[in-house]
């Protein structure tokens, strides 16, 4: 039986995401075609971490990749009907919320034409050339609904602070060489950045995947810019939303979880 769980950082969270409308678990047994959402409390056995108790730097990091690496792949196709689930809107289970714009749109909206959603690299799947293969380019851990021309102004950019507006935007900004989330999401990028970079170690055939200060990486494995990634993540702690999203995958579709929504400490003890 998994064990209750209470973040020390987000008790009174719990109490929102128990009663947050269709934000939940799917049953374990589900499908990734067939799940839906039901009500849930973020619960999960302390125990996965135990191989992490105690460490910092380098050897934190390496205990959390071989914790967080043992887990269930889903093809790119599969991809859309989790996000169906991992993203849908607290408010309305016909939708979901966009990342970037903070848009709520309806589920079946999903695909590449003006006014759909499409699925977002949060970690520009051309940094590494990983593609949308199975492995990185299919973790739900950094794959996001997005609006097709939103996703298409961030491009492969890094994410930096400063820029311009633009249609849909949501209050997220973007420069010529990088892209500035919204405010409610900041710390959501800065995590899913900080997972694929402990989650893909260059070990299992695919790139060593490192954050960086950088806003010109490029086809590099690399994404930037660290330092204001490290800002966002303490400026926008883990809501209930981004944590019950994480209960979600662990749940029912991935079997593993972001170490730096569970433990926000970590990022400065590995970074």
């Amino acid at each position: 039986m998994l064990a209750i769980r209470i973040p020390h950082r987000k008790a009174v969270a719990l109490a929102t995401a128990a009663v947050l409308a269709g934000l939940a678990v799917p049953a374990a047994t589900a499908t990734p075609a067939a799940a839906t959402a039901t009500t849930t409390a973020a619960s999960y056995d302390p125990a996965y971490y135990d191989d992490a108790a105690g460490k910092t730097g380098t050897a934190l990091k390496s205990a959390l990749h071989t914790i967080i690496s043992d887990q269930t792949k889903l093809s790119y196709s599969a991809v859309w009907n989790a996000l169906k689930v991992t993203d849908q809107d607290p408010n309305n289970s016909n939708n979901v919320i966009l990342l970037y714009s903070g848009i709520s749109r309806s589920k079946s909206l999903n695909g590449g034409d003006v006014g759909d959603w499409n699925r977002e690299h949060v970690w520009a799947k051309s940094h590494g050339d990983f593609g949308t293969s199975t492995g990185p380019g299919t973790d739900l851990h950094h794959l996001r609904p997005e609006d097709v021309q939103v996703n298409s102004i961030r491009g492969n950019k890094d994410f930096d602070n400063g820029g311009g507006s633009f249609s849909n935007s949501g209050g997220s900004l973007t420069d010529s060489n990088s892209f500035e989330p919204r405010d409610a999401v900041k710390g959501d990028v800065a995590r899913m950045i900080l997972y694929m970079a402990v989650r893909y170690e260059g070990t299992d055939g695919w790139p060593d995947l490192e954050p960086n200060d950088s806003v010109t990486n490029g086809t590099d494995p690399y994404h930037g810019r660290l330092s204001v990634l490290k800002q966002w993540h303490q400026e926008d702690p883990p809501s209930a939303f981004e944590m019950n999203r994480n209960d979600v995958i662990f749940a029912s579709y991935q079997h593993n979880r972001n170490p730096f929504i569970d433990h926000p400490e970590w990022v400065e003890a590995i970074w």
